[in-house]
This record gives structure tokens, sequence and C-alpha cells, in this order.
């Protein structure tokens, strides 16, 4: 543990640094648990105060922050025991957030989805001074389990099911939440917690938007303002950025083209995974500051954590999430300029609908330029350090069809490689390895399911759309049959509960009941995803 305990008192110095440097990003500069709490935060975390990194960091304090780090430090040491004691006498702790153990008796599946939203369903939160929780103005959906606060892109799926069952006023409430947190901090963070902050998540918002029933012009163009301010955080320091030049989350490529990749405005271990972070960075040889950038930018994936990121496909110590600009990010980017333009021309603006529609154009071609690979079938990751595609094949490959953009050519021969390389006895796969990770094979995962059931439906590849959707659901109820639970992700190998990653799978659970409920529905009434080309 010696380089574990060094590698500590080389983040407490870097983390001043770090502030200083970016005190300009007002979401970054919010302070976090790690911040607030210091010496007492780093103790808890590193000695394993609670099985759950993320138990210390969700908890309330009970009185000032200042007043507890008085009586810490005056202490001056602490047991493992006397800590424990000293924190719950001080902080009121997270419940589990586990749903009730279901009862041997098991109602159809529909019906417990729709038992379960209320269970799930969480009221407006007001901020506690030394707290970690963001402002909530309206009602929300949390995934369940550990995941007590409402996240990014699982609200988007969790959303398609509570559509399905005829709760818009909370697809509404959810979409202005977000809407909040764009005018707030400029962005949608990973969720509702300040250590959060500093990133986002894939960018689903302009889907959720193309999920509401709401039809006037006013709130329209709030929520086309919102969608553009969101796309400006992602595209901030594209200008005037030269090849083979990366500022934040754009990268310009050889032709001068701009993509975005996935990053982290912080170098410093993740505050909910502490412990875990500083150990992947003492198995690393490369600086911790970056191993620490890598490991957070790979959770503003929402895949953390998957070979994709790994520079040897195989250890997390090579993660390298910040070199690589990836296949889902940019289709998404794709969805969001194509969502603006289409809402501009609503609004009757034809300069603003031009722009994106431009950037979309764009950001089409490059696409097809740098992550297809004709050879391979597929769309790949595109390591931009290197100037080399990525050769892992995943279910990324699939977001281009989500958006519309890419042709119907390019879709068949996806499509065909997913029948040969993806589809599994339970559903997609969301890779072809296993490294261990959760993101990686034996898992299947519902957001990943509808991405690519979506995309096939918008290009006519009705026959493998079927196929997946039929395998997953009998994978879905096959678990709820023997269980009684909804699972956050599956072995669809197998067909039962997954595992791997950081912590243990969760019970609850939003997308999987979003998911669940949009695939048994009839066609006619399912939203796609925004129109593309």
């Amino acid at each position: 543990m010696s380089r574990l305990i060094f590698a500590t008192l080389a983040v407490t110095a870097l983390a001043s640094t770090v502030g200083a440097q970016e005190a300009t990003q007002k979401a970054s500069t919010i302070p976090t648990p790690a911040d607030t709490y210091q010496a007492l935060f780093q103790a808890v975390q590193i000695r394993r105060i609670f099985a759950d990194g993320k138990t210390f960091v969700d908890a309330v304090p009970k009185r000032p922050a200042d007043r507890i780090m008085a009586d810490y430090r005056a202490h001056r040491r602490f047991t493992d025991a006397e800590l424990a004691r000293f924190v719950r006498a001080n902080f009121i702790l997270p419940e589990a957030g586990a749903t009730p153990t279901p009862s041997k008796a098991r109602p159809p599946i529909k019906a417990h989805i729709v038992a379960l939203w209320p269970r799930l369903t969480r009221p407006p939160v007001k901020p506690v001074a030394g707290g970690s929780a963001l402002a909530m103005k309206r009602s929300f959906v949390v995934p369940g389990g550990r995941f007590r606060e409402i996240y990014y892109w699982d609200s988007y799926f969790t959303m398609l099911g509570l559509k399905a069952d005829g709760r818009d006023d909370l697809v509404e409430s959810m979409i202005d939440n977000f809407g909040d947190l764009i005018g707030t901090y400029g962005h949608v963070p990973n969720g509702a917690r300040t250590y959060y902050l500093s990133r986002s998540q894939p960018p689903f918002f302009f889907a959720m938007v193309g999920l509401s029933k709401a039809t006037d012009p006013k709130t329209l163009k709030t929520r086309v303002d919102l969608m553009r301010r969101e796309h400006a955080f992602w595209m901030e320091g594209a200008d005037g950025l030269k090849p083979g030049q990366a500022h934040r989350r754009v990268v310009a490529l050889a032709g001068g083209e701009v993509l975005n990749r996935y990053w982290d405005d912080r170098a410093t271990p993740r505050d909910e995974s502490y412990r875990e972070d500083l150990e992947t960075a003492a198995q690393s040889d490369r600086p911790a500051p970056d191993v620490f950038r890598d490991l957070r930018a790979g959770a503003e994936s929402g895949w953390d954590f998957s070979s994709r990121w790994m520079a040897n496909g195989e250890s997390l110590s090579t993660i390298q999430t910040t070199s690589i600009v990836p296949v889902d990010l940019n289709s998404l980017m794709y969805g969001l300029e194509k969502a603006i333009a289409e809402g501009c021309a609503r609004l009757a603006d034809a300069v603003c609908a031009r722009e994106y529609g431009d950037r979309a154009a764009a950001r089409a071609k490059a696409i097809n330029l740098y992550l297809w690979d004709s050879a391979k079938g597929a769309f790949l990751d595109y390591q931009w350090t290197t100037a080399q595609r990525l050769d892992r094949l995943s279910a990324a490959t699939l977001y281009p069809l989500f958006v519309g953009a890419t042709d119907a050519r390019q879709a068949h021969i996806v499509a065909r490689k997913a029948w040969d390389e993806l589809l599994a006895p339970g559903g997609l796969r969301t890779t072809t390895v296993r490294t261990g990770q959760q993101w990686d094979g034996p898992n299947g995962w519902a957001p990943l399911q509808w991405v690519a059931v979506s995309g096939l439906r918008r290009y006519g590849e009705d026959a493998l759309a079927a196929e997946i959707s039929k395998r997953w659901l009998a994978t879905v109820e096959r678990e709820y049959a023997a269980s009684g639970k909804m699972l956050e992700k599956y072995d669809i190998e197998e067909a039962k509960a997954g595992g791997g990653g950081e912590y243990p799978t969760q019970d609850g659970f939003g997308w999987t009941n979003g998911v669940t409920r949009a695939l048994q529905e009839p066609l006619a009434t399912v939203r796609q995803a925004p129109s593309g080309r």
C-alpha cells in the first residue's frame, strides 16, 4: 500500500492546483465532499469504513462542516470503529435504496414495473450545506439501489417506460429538471451530486425533448436554447483548434475536422470511488493525474468501465479514454445538432437551422471518414493520438443508426455484423471480450438494446430488431421469474444476473424498467429517436 499512500499525498497537493487552473469552470470548482472534508474524507474512503465508497459522499451532515472538521482534528487518531462512530454521530447516512423484497406471488412484469415507478420516484430536493445533493425543483425517477439521485443518460431510457405507462407528468418534470441543470451549470452533470459536476454523460437531452408532448412555441424555444447551450459545452474550445490538438471535449483531426471525446474537468480520484482510483493509478506507469482523468472520462462515457477505453484491451490501469474519439458520443452529437436545426426551423429561425444543419452534415461526413471501417463492416472508435481506428467491435457501432447518421447500405452492413458477432442468446452483446469489467462480456445493458432496436427499425432492419427485442425480454422475464427483480445489467450469454465492475449488480432498475416497457409496446406507440438524414 506504500504507492497508494504516496499517491494520496500527491492527490492532496494536486487538488489546489487543479482548482486554481479551472477557476473559470464554475461547476468544476463547487466543493465536493473531498474538498469539504479533506482528511476525514480520505480516512473514511482509504480505510474503507463503508463497503461502498458512495455511502459517505452521499451522507448529509447534521451540523456545519467546519465544526465537524474541528472535532475531527481535535481527536487526532481514530480506530476504524471509532471513525465509523464519529461519522454516524455527525452525518445522516443514506439508506441502501433497494426496492422491497418481492413476494413469491409475482404479478405480470408490466404490472410490476407500473408498481415500481412510485417506489423510484423522489420529491424535489433542497440541498443541505456540506452535503453533496444538487437542487431539484420537481419530482424525478432514480435508477434504484445505490443510485439514489437523478442520472443523466439513465433517465432517457427510464422515460421511455414512463411514457409507455402514461406518466407524461414525470417525463415533463424530468426534462425541466435537466433544463434547470443546464441553465445553472451549463451542462447536465453525470448525476445530481456536487462530485459529478466536473463531467457530463452521453448527451441524450435532445432525445428526451423528443419524448415531450409540449408544442407551445415558448416551451419549444426554451428547450432549443438549452440544447444550444449544451452543445456549446461539448464544443467549448473548438474554434481555432489545429489538427492534432485537443481541448477539453473536442479534438481536431488530420483534415481539420472537429469531433468529440469524453473528458472530465478534474484530474483527481473520483469522490465516490476514491480508494479504487488510487489503487488503479498505483498499478500504472503513467502519471497519476492522467490516470485519474481517464477514469473520470470513462465515467462520463457511461461505460465505466470497458475494454473500449484500455490501451491493451485488458487492464484498467492502461485506460486511455481521452485519447479516443468514440462512435456513440459523436453520433449523439450529430443527433443533438439535427434536433437543434429542426427546432430552429420550427421556430422560423433560418440562420440557426442552417448553421446546425451544416454542423450535422459536417459531423456525419467526419464520422464516415474516421469511424467507419468498410473492411470490418462496422463503426469503430478512433484513437486520435495515434491516428488509428481501434479494432474493437462493440454495441456502440449501432449508434449512427439510432440517430440516422448513416446511409441504408452501411446500416445493412452493420446489421449483418451485429447478427454475426453481437447477437447473444439473451440479447445484444456490449463487447465481444471478457475483462471482468461490467461494460464487457458477458453483460448486456438495457440502453444498448434500445439504441440497437430503435436504430435498426429506422433503417428497416426489422428482423434483427425483433430478434434482439425478443431475446432481451426473455432474459429480463427469466430473471424476474427467478428473483422478482429488475436488474441494472444481465449476463446475456446465460440469461442471469450480470456482474463485474466496482459494485454489486443493483436492483430497481430505472432503465431496465423503461426499455422493457418500451419493447413490450406495439411499434406504432413507440417514439423513435429524432429524425436524421
